[in-house]
């Protein structure tokens, strides 16, 4: 979907970043949906597997060094366990979703930025920044 305006459309000729405020919010954007839903899965993904992570390097060692019955590791290793998790599905549940939307972005401007001829580029370039209210 092209905007008419070609004041809407300006880019910059090093990074094909968008120079005004309505391309911001245009085809460069991951939808909603999409963010939140890699965002479950990068939550879930990254707290399971650092679950799996966490109690398989953590268990011998409490095991090693508390003595007792198996319930007594337990209450001693999950908490540590548990932190780690919840932190690993954090991270990965805000950086599944950065890097779909670091990758929406690279695509759209590899092909954006070879469809504008060059010299035209950098007319826009001046114009717009005397001009934007960026």
């Amino acid at each position: 979907m092209e905007n008419s305006n070609p004041r809407s459309n300006l880019r910059c000729p090093h990074c094909a970043g968008p120079l005004s405020k309505e391309m911001e919010t245009s085809e460069w954007t991951v939808a909603p949906l999409v963010r939140d839903s890699f965002s479950m899965i990068g939550s879930a993904v990254g707290g399971t597997t650092s679950a799996f992570y966490g109690f398989n390097h953590v268990m011998p060692i409490v095991r090693k060094y508390v003595k007792g019955p198996m319930w007594v590791h337990f209450l001693v290793g999950a908490p540590p366990v548990i932190v780690f998790s919840s932190a690993c599905a954090g991270l990965a549940g805000g950086a599944v979703p950065a890097l779909a939307q670091l990758a929406s972005s690279s695509y759209h401007a590899a092909f954006s930025s070879s469809s504008l001829p060059p010299s035209s580029q950098d007319d826009k370039m001046h114009k717009s920044r005397t001009n934007s209210t960026l």
